[in-house]
């Protein structure tokens, strides 16, 4: 199978789980994954909440962050992985001048 993010159309989410500015994002979703294709902007972040529907996997592609999981804080550059487990509470914070750009999995269990 093959995913396409090229055709796959971008939305805009403002303040995602009640944090600070724009998530861009291309969505691919199935019974069994959600695979997105996400850039956090500059001194943006995706608030605090649970991890319900499954292990929220985050590759990081570019650009600089932190994930705070569990209360543990994890510094985020390229080639890292971030994995917040279902009932699991993280956040995820673009901390430099440049997008956060990252995939994300959730294994949908």
């Amino acid at each position: 199978m093959l995913i396409d993010f090229n055709k796959i159309k971008e939305i805009v989410i403002s303040k995602m789980n009640n944090g600070t500015g724009d998530m861009i994002a291309k969505m691919y979703n199935n019974d069994d994954y959600r695979i997105i294709f996400t850039r956090i902007q500059p001194k943006s972040s995706i608030g605090k909440h649970t991890q319900t529907s499954g292990d929220d996997i985050n590759y990081i592609i570019s650009g600089r962050g932190k994930a705070i999981c569990d209360g543990v804080e994890e510094i985020l550059v390229p080639e890292t992985c971030h994995i917040c487990f279902k009932g699991s509470e993280h956040s995820i914070i673009n901390t430099s001048d440049e997008d956060l750009i990252m995939l994300t999995i959730v294994v949908q269990r």
